[in-house]
This record gives structure tokens, C-alpha cells and sequence, in this order.
């Protein structure tokens, strides 16, 4: 095999043990997060009684508070939940929405051409949060605790403070100028002018104060009274267009995932405004019809190309908030499309896609976390802010960074976002719609057990999401699936995307041999956080990327 030139080891910060008695010999819970005091907290949660959707509160709320590059009350996300009792599944949606008076015309000059920048900068690139109703609703519909005690260790967290770590240190370093632009956002960051080190005790006092309002008031405590009056007023004396009732009307909505059989397996993951559901749905179905498309040779990781190279065009032409408008997500996702689209792939050639397009960019930002419970409830969460610190704007003295997600939505056909990736009307800004998203928690269950996993990582999320799968099903260990190289390919640009150190140059000149313009990327990207659940002995296990900086598991 040519394919790899070593395994990237997997490292682990310490290990967290669970009180004795709260969990049968080996079915313990398991919890991977992106960071230790997030884990944490989830496990207060379980040793309080709660379930595994007490945990993603209080796992969710952590981070808030010790990532806010990667999300926050300010951001949105999806839950991806398996309840055990009835095996009843569900995506609750927290993805953010725009703002009534949100069109077109705020990011564009006089000329009628995008503003660089505007989608992305400053609160008119914030859309409606749906994080904090996101928590109350898991809460009071799924949980067992109150929410109160769910959010107590983020509250802690912020009041009271915690260690900075190097990769917050390193984030914000990197991230200064955007830090500096807006008075409340230097304020919250830049502690005498400087941003936080490692090491240095760091706390957040305003956004305690938004966490202990949503705690004891609930959807209200955020989307209404002081709160939501401070985060419109601000946005509103800094040039966005949020109103009062944007927040007011904002609510969750519960979706039935996307299910793909596959080769023997079952997969469950993130129906629209997630992309993910479809594209991974159709590069399976592609691949399905295709024999020896795994990702174990140059020959097969073609193959693998070429699907997702279909997926993304498909993505582009037809994907958008589907309460809005009319999606053919029943033929995107069958077989039958996936068997056509997989007789237009040459074995021997890359199909060329059209335009050069931009080079995406490697996504860290955005943030995932898995759990299984002892009774064997499942979440699979991927929350974000969309790009590092969201848009850099904090709303007033709230403590809450708000989002960018506006750069989420297709400006025009041919105008890419951030990450490189194109769009048609289906995804245009209208008042109250979703902005398509790549994220896309998942479970995967086979005859050897349960894989719940997601990453962060941008347009990249579903070609990770779909490396692990595939490499998952062709029995690779779990410990080492979260591990081994990726590569990415988008439709557009046209050019396959390979992390540094992972490929051999046989294999990299086969696939240029076939066609394909590979470029090594500068850096590793994604930061997966899976756990599986060993079918046969119940066993339990924490999957840390260790590509992420911090690592976790219990």
C-alpha cells in the first residue's frame, strides 16, 4: 500500500474518570471534546443524574466560554440525538437565521459588486444566535436536570475563570487585528491592550452574567428583557439591521435526519439546512455502484475524488434552506442518481470541473463533540461561529461574540464564500432563512457497533466526515480513523487539497498521473471528536483528533 507514510500518534492530555457506580462495568459513559474542561462539565452532568442531553449543555456552554473562537452564545449549531429507550432520533437545529431586514443589497457598493468583507466583519455579517435556545430546548425536552445545573459549570467557568491555553493564546495572537477592531470586543479580549496568554487566569464576567439570565429565565433570558434589548442596541448603533422581533421570533426546529444505508452499515447524520445529509448521501450512493472506491490506494482514493467532486457540484446547484425553497433532496439522495452519476467516472482520468475558483481554507474554527451515555444515549453536536472569533463584534456588555454566518448564504451564483465554495438562489438572503452549512454530525452503525463523530473544518467537514466512514467501514481501528491523512476535494476549486506529510510520492503521482492537480496544503486540518461503542463488549471509547492542541477523554 502507497498510501500513507506514517500514522500520526495519538495523544491524550489526561483521563477522566467517572464516580464509581454511576455506570455498569464496561458501559461508561464516554465523552470527546476539544477541550478537557469542557468534558468536564458534561461529566458533572452525568454524575448529577443527568443524561447524555444534559451533558451536550453543559459540554456546549463550556466551550462557550473556553473556545470562543470556535462558538458561543453568539453562534448556532446542530444536535444530532439518539435516545435509547425507543431509539427515536432527531437533529434539533440551532443553525442562525437572518435578520428581517437582512437583503442582498447590505454587502454590496454602488456598482452592485460584494463589498470584501462585508459578509464577514462587523454585525451586519451576524445572523439571529441559535445556540442559547438550542441548550434550553435539549434541556427541558430531552434532559433530566434542571437547566440551571447543566449550565453551573460554564457559569463557573466564566465567573470565576480558567487557565488559558496555548491554543487560545495562539487564536487570539493570530487574530489580534480582529480582536482590536470594535471597542466591547477589545475590551473582552485584549486585557491591557494584550491578548490572553497562556497560563494567565482569564474571566468573563459580562458573559457569566448572559449565562446565569439564561439559566434562570431560559429562552427569554437571551432572546428577550435586558439581554436581547443589549445585543439590539448594539448591533444597531455599529450599522446592523437586527430588530427586536428577529430575536423574539427565533426558534429551534426539530428535523428528521438523514438516513443512508451503505455496504452494510447505517448511516444517520444532518438533514438541511446541513448539506452534509445529501452530499455525503450521494457520494455513498456514488461509490456504492463503484467497486474497489475505498480509500485504501491511490486507485480508490480516484474514485473517492470523483464522488465527492459530483457531491459538491450538486451541492452548489441545488442546496438551501428547504422551508424556504423547493429542494429534490429525495433524488439527490437515491440510489438511482448516485448509480448515474457514477457512470459518467473514468477510472483512469480526472473529470474536469469548470472555472479555477479560490483555494479553500483550512478550517480549525468550529467546534464538534460526541457522547454516549450510560444508557447508551447518543449526541453527535457541531457548534461554530463559522470563521475564528465569528464576525470579531461583541454585542454591547454582554459578553457574547456574535457570528459571521451571513458569509454562509450565496450572494450571487459565482460568488464564493470564505471556505471557497459556491452556491445558486437556493441559498440566496432572505429574511428568516438558514444559511446552507457543511456541518454534519453523524452515527455510524455496523455489525461491529456505534461511531458517532464530527469534526470541525469548514467546507472540509463532509470529506472528513466521509474519509472516516469509509475508513471506518473498511475495519481501520477507531482509535485510528480520527488519525489518518485527508485529503479534500470541493468540486471547485479544481484541485485535489492532500495534508502535508501523509501521502507517499507514489501515490501523489498517481493521482496526478490520473489527472489531478494535488496541492499540499500548508497545514493538518479538522479536529475530529468521535466515541464508539463496541457492539460485542459494551465497551466504551473517546476518539481525540490529535491534530487539536488539546485532548480529551473519559
Amino acid at each position: 500500500m502507497i498510501r500513507t507514510v506514517r500514522h500520526f500518534p495519538l495523544v491524550l492530555a489526561f483521563l477522566l474518570v467517572l464516580p464509581a457506580g454511576l455506570a455498569r462495568a464496561g458501559q461508561d459513559p464516554a465523552i470527546a471534546a476539544s477541550h478537557p474542561l469542557a468534558a468536564e462539565a458534561g461529566r458533572e452532568a452525568l454524575a448529577k443524574g443527568g443524561n447524555a442531553f444534559d451533558a451536550a449543555v453543559a459540554v456546549a456552554a463550556a466551550l462557550a466560554v473556553v473556545e470562543p473562537y470556535s462558538s458561543g452564545l453568539g453562534g448556532g449549531g446542530f444536535f444530532l440525538l439518539h435516545r435509547a429507550s425507543d431509539g427515536f432520533e432527531v437533529m434539533v437545529d440551532g443553525r442562525e437565521t437572518a435578520p428581517g431586514r437582512a437583503s442582498v443589497s447590505l454587502y454590496l457598493d454602488s456598482k452592485g459588486e460584494p463589498v470584501p468583507g462585508a459578509t464577514l466583519n462587523g454585525p451586519k455579517a451576524a445572523a439571529i444566535p441559535g445556540t442559547p435556545a438550542a441548550l434550553v430546548y435539549l434541556s427541558r425536552k430531552y434532559g433530566k436536570l434542571p437547566l440551571a445545573v447543566s449550565l453551573d459549570p460554564a457559569i463557573g467557568l466564566a465567573r470565576e475563570g480558567f487557565r488559558v491555553d496555548s491554543r487560545l493564546a495562539e487564536t487570539a495572537r493570530h487574530h489580534e487585528g480582529k480582536l482590536r477592531a470594535y471597542y466591547e470586543t477589545a475590551r473582552a479580549f485584549l486585557r491591557g491592550g494584550l491578548p490572553p496568554r497562556a497560563g494567565e487566569l482569564w474571566r468573563q464576567p459580562e458573559l457569566a452574567a448572559t449565562l446565569e439570565a439564561l439559566a434562570k429565565v431560559g429562552h427569554d433570558g437571551f432572546y428577550g428583557g435586558e439581554v436581547a434589548a443589549k445585543l439590539v442596541e448594539s448591533v444597531q448603533k455599529a450599522g446592523g439591521v437586527w430588530e427586536a422581533k428577529d430575536l423574539e421570533g427565533y426558534r429551534v426546529k426539530e428535523r428528521r435526519p438523514v438516513k443512508i444505508a451503505h455496504r452494510g452499515a447505517l448511516i444517520t447524520t444532518a438533514p438541511l439546512p446541513s448539506s452534509g445529509g445529501l452530499t455525503l448521501a450521494q457520494a455513498l450512493n456514488i461509490l456504492d455502484a463503484l467497486p474497489g472506491s475505498c480509500p485504501v490506494d491511490a486507485e480508490g482514493d480516484h474514485l473517492v475524488v470523483e464522488a465527492l467532486r459530483r457531491a459538491y457540484e450538486d451541492r452548489a446547484r441545488f442546496l438551501g434552506d428547504a422551508d424556504f425553497v423547493a429542494i429534490p433532496g429525495a433524488r439527490l439522495s437515491s440510489r438511482e442518481y448516485g448509480h448515474e452519476r457514477a457512470r459518467s467516472i473514468d477510472r483512469d482520468r480526472a473529470t474536469p470541473s469548470r472555472g479555477p475558483g479560490e483555494t479553500p481554507k483550512a478550517g480549525a474554527q468550529t467546534t464538534h463533540f460526541s457522547i454516549i451515555d450510560a444508557d447508551g444515549n447518543r449526541v453527535a453536536a457541531t457548534l461554530t461561529l463559522n470563521t475564528f472569533f465569528g464576525s470579531g463584534f461583541v454585542a454591547g456588555d454582554t459578553g457574547v461574540l456574535l457570528n459571521n454566518e451571513m458569509d454562509d448564504f450565496t450572494l450571487r451564483p459565482g460568488v464564493a464564500n470564505v471556505y471557497g465554495l459556491e452556491g445558486s438562489a437556493a441559498n440566496a438572503i432572505g429574511p428568516g432563512k438558514r444559511p446552507l452549512s457543511s456541518m454534519s454530525p453523524a452515527f455510524v452503525e455496523d455489525q461491529r457497533g456505534v461511531l458517532v463523530l464530527g469534526t470541525p473544518g469548514g467546507s472540509r467537514i463532509i470529506s472528513m466526515v466521509l474519509l472516516a466512514i469509509l475508513e471506518y467501514r473498511q475495519g481501520t481501528d477507531p482509535e485510528q480513523v480520527v488519525a489518518r491523512p485527508r485529503y479534500h476535494h470541493q468540486y471547485l476549486p479544481d484541485r485535489l487539497e492532500v495534508e502535508p506529510e501523509g501521502f507517499a510520492p507514489e501515490w501523489t503521482a498517481t493521482m496526478r498521473g490520473k489527472g489531478h492537480e494535488v496541492r499540499v496544503a500548508p497545514r493538518k486540518w479538522g479536529n475530529m471528536q468521535a466515541v464508539f461503542q463496541d457492539k460485542h463488549t459494551g465497551k466504551r471509547v473517546a476518539l481525540n483528533d490529535p491534530r487539536g492542541a488539546v485532548y480529551t477523554r473519559y
